[in-house]
């Protein structure tokens, strides 16, 4: 059953938005942070299920912070069909919202194989961040009849300020947290060819990076693997003390 929803008739006030703004921030990882948005965003308003679709770098469609299936289902038909509410929000920055998935015409075939899976209304809050930046949307979809208030629509507009800002701001820490791993492991095996052959910083990495073009691999892991190995990888594990050799030769 829905949780019984806390913003219905009135707006919550600035503290309350600033606790949810705290927890959101503190969540530790994007994993954290958007099982975090769903969870409030589904509480306050008394959904049934919720997810969040993300866009990705490649400018596709995915499904985060849920481990319903209902919801993974209904977005997955969304993103197949293009059309619906959450995939034309993120698209689109609109809040969008439907009392009758399976009678709105916007959505004339999503809308009632949504309805089949047992979903009568959806609400679809965008998510962009402080650079305007559209992250994607957060969806709310609800089992039975759900009708939606001016109050509602506002609260959706302001938690997806915070959720969007929270998510951002998760997302690129992650991010810089890959990229000062990867600068990490990079030096660890720039070192190991360094000693092991007498090289520049310069000529062992241009060594990684010579191996990584010519076997379309990551330079990272390739870099990852000598670290690990002492050697550079290979499908025959025997041939890599001569991968390293030639690849520095």
């Amino acid at each position: 059953m829905p949780a019984e929803p806390l913003a219905t008739g009135a707006i919550m006030d600035a503290f309350e938005f600033a606790r949810i703004a705290a927890e959101l921030n503190a969540a530790k990882g994007p994993e954290e942070t958007a099982e975090e948005v769903v969870e409030h965003g589904r509480e306050t308003l008394g959904a049934d299920h919720a997810g969040i679709t993300l866009i990705t770098p490649r400018k596709r469609l995915r499904t985060v912070g849920t481990t319903d299936p209902v919801v993974l289902e209904a977005d997955k038909l969304q993103y197949a069909l293009n059309e619906g509410p959450c995939n034309d929000s993120a698209w689109s920055g609109e809040t969008l919202a439907s009392v009758r998935i399976d009678r709105d015409e916007r959505w004339p075939v999503w809308g009632p194989r949504a309805a089949e899976l047992g979903l009568r209304s959806a609400l679809a809050g965008q998510l962009t961040d402080t650079t305007g930046e559209r992250i994607g949307c957060l969806n709310l979809y609800w089992t039975t009849e759900r009708t939606f208030s001016a109050d509602d629509h506002s609260y959706v507009q302001i938690f997806t300020t915070h959720a969007a800002i929270a998510l951002a701001s998760s997302m690129r820490h992650a991010q810089l947290d890959t990229a000062l791993d990867a600068r990490k492991v990079i030096g660890q095996a720039q070192g190991i060819l360094m000693e092991r052959h007498s090289l520049r910083p310069d000529q062992a990495f241009e060594v990684l990076r010579r191996y990584s073009q010519n076997t379309n691999t990551k330079l990272r892991d390739v870099a990852q693997f000598l670290v690990t190995h002492r050697a550079l990888p290979d499908t025959d594990p025997s041939r890599n003390r001569a991968n390293l050799d030639e690849a520095v030769n």
